[in-house]
């Protein structure tokens, strides 16, 4: 048989997966909770922390609670927006703990961290973590391929951030033990990366407008669900070409008959 598996020992493969997995915190409000996350990653093996516009940072009480994981707060991106900490990133999972109106497909932390760690042996993925307080904005959410829900008592159903972390971490490091056939759906192109679908979608939206598909004052709930169309198909190179070329050739003037 050609498939290969990987264990518990094969340690070269199970890092190669993890150091694929980017933890986004955005908007972090308290600097304990960027360095209790920060530990809880280094607990389960994954070490590439991605801070957008965190509110105090570098911070005493992020190295306090980071307990030892120092190296990942020193190494720790903070990027300016939520578009920017998802370059190069093929896969966008957003946790959420409320249901939205227009509704992504959903995973339970299980089902994420199988998926992530698939997507992982050929591109980066993220996972993205909204504010203490109110989450992820619609917008941001839109930049998302799937949600991710962690089941809790519905009675009382607030988690702190770095313990959603550290969920979310333990079961990459469960998945990561799983044996996983080698080889599979690495024949096909990986989907093109989260920076190339946001020019998409510039570009999409400016063609709409043009050809006065698109309200240009009122294009948010087209264009969130169209987001949500291409984003369930997550084209690869070929096909986004593909696609920019039919909307290059859409916005041509065309002679009059």
């Amino acid at each position: 048989m050609a498939a290969l598996f990987h264990s518990r020992g094969d340690s070269g493969m199970v890092c190669a997966m993890l150091n694929r997995v980017r933890i986004v915190l955005v908007e972090t409000s308290h600097p304990g909770n960027i360095g209790a996350a920060a530990r809880a990653m280094k607990n389960m093996g994954l070490s590439r922390l991605y801070l957008v516009q965190p509110r105090q940072f570098p911070h005493a009480e992020a190295t306090a609670r980071a307990s030892g994981a120092d190296d990942l707060l020193a190494a720790a991106t903070v990027c300016a927006s939520l578009p920017e900490a998802l370059a190069g990133c093929g896969l966008v999972v957003g946790a959420s703990a409320r249901l939205r109106h227009l509704k992504l497909p959903q995973w339970d932390p299980r089902q994420c961290a199988g998926q992530v760690l698939q997507e992982a042996r050929r591109m980066d993925v993220a996972i993205v973590f909204g504010r203490e307080h109110s989450g992820l904005s619609n917008e941001e959410v839109a930049l998302c391929h799937y949600l991710m829900h962690i089941p809790s008592n519905p009675d009382y159903s607030s988690l702190n951030i770095a313990a959603a972390v550290q969920v979310m971490a333990y079961e990459l490091r469960m998945a990561s033990a799983v044996p996983v056939a080698d080889g599979k759906d690495e024949a096909t192109e990986p989907p093109v990366p989260a920076e190339e679908m946001e020019r998409f979608y510039a570009h999409l939206r400016e063609t709409l407008v043009a050809i006065g598909f698109l309200d240009p004052d009122n294009p948010r709930v087209m264009m969130r669900r169209l987001r949500r169309l291409f984003n369930r198909a997550r084209p690869d190179r070929v096909e986004m070409n593909i696609l920019r070329g039919i909307l290059t050739a859409a916005q041509k003037p065309r002679p009059r008959s």
